[in-house]
C-alpha cells in the first residue's frame, strides 16, 4: 500500500506552522507538529489534519533543549517511520528595545531557539534524509525574516541577527547537500498577522508598519505557508539555497 509523504514542522501549533500544517495535508502530507507549552493549540491543527483524512500528531518539543529535538524527531520516527519534508519554523521574537538596550539574556534566549536550535533541527533532519547517510532524499524550509535583509533597527536587532544565521546556513547546507538528494531553502515573511508580535510589546505592530509596505498590507500565515509548501514540493525540483521573500515588496 502506498504511503503518504511526511512533513514534519517545528513550532506548528500557531501562526505561520499551523498554516502550513493545515495546507500540508490538503496537499497529500501526514503532519507531526512540535509546541513548547499550548497542548489545545496544537490538538486543535491535529483535528484539523485528520479531518482531511491524514495522520497527525503533535509532541511537546522546546527547541532551546538539543535533546529535546532529538526525541521530537525520534517520536517521527516511531511514529511514521519516514521523513521526507521538514519546516525548520520555530522561533521566538523579545519585548521590542534599541540596540543598546537588549538585555544579554533575551539576546541568549534568542539565539537558542533561532538559531542554535534550527541549527540542530537541521542536523536531526539531514541524519535522516541524506542519500549519503543512507536515506531516500527530502526537502528542507528554514524559516527566516525579512528582518534579517532589514537589519531590525530601533526594535529587534536581536531577532535580525538570528535569523541572519539562518540565510547563511540555508545556502551552506544547500550547497552541501545538493548532491545527497535533499534540497534546502528558506523563506523571509515580513509584517504577517500572527500573534508572535505580541511578544514585542507593541500593540497592531502590523497595523502601524504597513505603510512601510510596496503592497501597503500586512501578509496571513496562509501566503507564507503556500510558498513553504511550493518549496517542500516537487514542483520546486530545481531549487535550492534559495531565499525566498514572502514580504509585499519591503525589503526591495
Amino acid at each position: 500500500m502506498q504511503r503518504n509523504p511526511t512533513l514534519f514542522i517545528t513550532g506548528g501549533s500557531r501562526g505561520i506552522g499551523a498554516a502550513t500544517a493545515r495546507l500540508g495535508a490538503a496537499a497529500g502530507f501526514d503532519v507531526a507538529i512540535t509546541y513548547v507549552s499550548n497542548a489545545d493549540a496544537a490538538a486543535a491543527v491535529v483535528r484539523d489534519v485528520e479531518k482531511t483524512g491524514r495522520k497527525a500528531f503533535a509532541v511537546q518539543c522546546d527547541t532551546q533543549s538539543p535533546a529535546a529535538i532529538e526525541a521530537a524527531f525520534a517520536e517521527v520516527d516511531r511514529r511514521f517511520d519516514r521523513l521526507d519534508a521538514f519546516f525548520n519554523n520555530a522561533g521566538i521574537l523579545g519585548p521590542a528595545a534599541r540596540f543598546v538596550d537588549i538585555p544579554i539574556a533575551q539576546l541568549t534566549s534568542v539565539l537558542a531557539v533561532n538559531t542554535t536550535g534550527a541549527f540542530v533541527a537541521a542536523q536531526a533532519a539531514v541524519r535522516r534524509m541524506s542519500t549519503r547517510l543512507g536515506g531516500k532524499g527530502g526537502a528542507i524550509v528554514n524559516m527566516s525574516s525579512i528582518a534579517a535583509k532589514l537589519g531590525g533597527p530601533f526594535e529587534a536587532t536581536d531577532y535580525a541577527f538570528s535569523k541572519g544565521g539562518i540565510d547563511t546556513l540555508t545556502v551552506g547546507l544547500a550547497k552541501e547537500l545538493a548532491a545527497e538528494g535533499v534540497r534546502v531553502n528558506a523563506v523571509r515573511p515580513g509584517l504577517i498577522y500572527t500573534d508572535i508580535h505580541d511578544s514585542s510589546g507593541i500593540a497592531g505592530r502590523v497595523e502601524k508598519l504597513k505603510a512601510n509596505v510596496p503592497m501597503q498590507r500586512g501578509g496571513t500565515a496562509e501566503e507564507v505557508a503556500e510558498a513553504v509548501l511550493w518549496l517542500l514540493s516537487d514542483k520546486a525540483s530545481y531549487v535550492t539555497g534559495t531565499l525566498v521573500d514572502v514580504a509585499g515588496g519591503r525589503g526591495l
